[in-house]
């Protein structure tokens, strides 16, 4: 077991990848804390992983509410060892559509929410001296622009930024920072996706999906059991020496 007796806090971690992670990070021996909006989803994925695992409400687009988990995490779990940034949001309009409202919200949770999750973690883990891993979960999005994804583009590209800012502070403190960019992969955020192509590229649901997935060099979409590897790997002692670092787990989709 790679990751015995650690306790990891994992946002977005009710469904998706994030749900996937906090299962394998059992798995690897791991206590896990589910921090998510969706609370009952989260409560439910704790019941389902078990393990200990346990789950809290958090609005990371909050500081208030972000201080509420972390104060949970030390109270219920005890100083953490692994942060799992994987909160977000997508968003897809044209250009001339795009309002302050979409702009503001996907910022929030996907940028300054993952700021302020890692400075409320990282404290913890400062405090108790035994340093830490932060892995923060980017995309292919944020290596290239695409038509119409501009705001959620942006906002995984400075994921990639902020890793590597953050990674070059905390390690003093023996905490490294690394990000994880993950492809196309099959999960309840990519119907959204799918539903918003079909909108603007006027498609039959399901199309795009499917045109995606054969896309990818690997052959298919990726799953969320496909990120879970990259995510023990960087939560490990394996990764000691890796730092500021954005890793693809893309089937191949983007090379770098």
């Amino acid at each position: 077991m790679k990751l015995r007796n650690k306790i990891a806090v994992i946002t977005g971690g009710a469904r998706g990848i994030g749900r996937a992670i906090a299962a394998r990070y059992v798995e690897e021996g791991a206590r896990v804390v589910i921090c998510d909006l969706l609370i009952e989803e989260a409560r439910q994925a704790a019941r389902d992983i078990g393990g200990g695992t346990i789950a809290v409400a958090v609005d990371v687009s909050k500081n208030a509410s972000i201080r509420d988990m972390a104060s949970f995490v030390a109270t219920e779990a005890g100083p953490p060892d692994i942060l799992v940034n994987g909160a977000a949001v997508f968003g897809m309009e044209p250009l001339s559509e795009i309002t302050e409202a979409q702009f503001d919200g996907q910022f929030a949770i996907n940028v300054r929410g993952l700021l302020f999750v890692s400075q409320a973690i990282s404290a913890l883990m400062i405090t108790a001296g035994k340093g830490g891993k932060i892995i923060n979960f980017s995309s292919q999005a944020g290596r290239r622009g695409e038509a119409r994804v501009a705001v959620y583009c942006a906002t995984k590209a400075a994921v990639i930024s902020i890793t590597q800012s953050m990674a070059l502070e905390l390690i003093k403190h023996r905490i490294n920072v690394n990000s994880i960019a993950p492809g196309v992969i099959d999960t309840p955020m990519w119907d959204q996706v799918d539903a918003l192509f079909a909108k603007y590229e006027n498609r039959p649901l399901g199309e795009k999906k499917r045109l995606v997935g054969e896309a990818v060099p690997f052959g298919r979409m990726g799953r969320p059991e496909d990120i879970t590897g990259a995510a023990v790997f960087l939560a490990s002692s394996d990764s000691d020496y890796i730092l500021a670092q954005t890793l693809n787990v893309d089937g191949g989709n983007w090379m770098s």
